[in-house]
């Protein structure tokens, strides 16, 4: 059985909606958008100002954690405000996965646990129109607005997981589980979660 579960997921995907429905089932902790909340609290950092820093860093070398394995913030006082963030993110996810029983929505998650195998790592995905379709039920957005939502969002969440493991977001080789919740939708995933949760 594991008791973690990692979420990465493209925008309007449905990811968020399914890690959270997937929490609930389980009785599972829920860590997604609460972590950054958490790690501004910790830095003393007020909400307004690093709500816009949200899965990014500088690009340093020093946030790569493929070759540097940076556990704390001991040592990184004259990081970039972002490198800090993610750090202390990076600290919170490990904190959630000694104590079990979570489910970890984005931040690179998947990445940061990779060596734990109580921890499922997962990807949802859906195709381009179904998304933007997504977005502008959701979000009350128009089309074009909704377009460039995907484009943005996409771009920021890739260049942040890339920079921080050096590994391509999104390729299949780095999930347990790849979904398409477009096609499938969500209650579906998260049943086939739930079910390999419990394998």
């Amino acid at each position: 059985m594991y008791n973690i579960v990692t979420i990465e997921r493209r925008y309007a995907s449905g990811g968020n909606e399914i890690g959270k429905k997937l929490a609930e089932s389980l009785g599972y902790q829920l860590y997604d958008h609460n972590i950054l909340i958490q790690a501004a609290k910790n830095l003393e950092i007020p909400y307004y100002q690093i709500e816009s820093l949200e899965e990014s860093t500088s690009g340093g070398i020093l946030m790569n954690l493929s070759k540097t394995a940076l556990g704390g913030l001991s040592g990184n006082r004259e990081l970039p405000l972002a490198d800090k963030l993610f750090l202390e993110e990076k600290r919170i996810i490990e904190e959630a996965a000694e104590k079990g029983n979570c489910v970890i929505v984005g931040r690179a998650s998947g990445y940061i646990l990779k060596d734990k195998e109580n921890a499922l790592r997962v990807f949802i995905y859906a195709d381009k129109e179904k998304r933007i379709q997504r977005a502008i039920e959701r979000e009350g957005i128009k089309q074009a607005e909704a377009e460039n939502a995907l484009k943005k969002n996409d771009k920021r969440r890739g260049g942040f997981y890339t920079s921080v493991t050096n590994w391509e977001w999104g390729a299949a080789e780095y999930y347990d589980i790849y979904l398409n919740a477009g096609d499938l939708g969500i209650e579906p995933c998260v049943r086939i979660l739930k079910e390999a949760v419990h394998k």
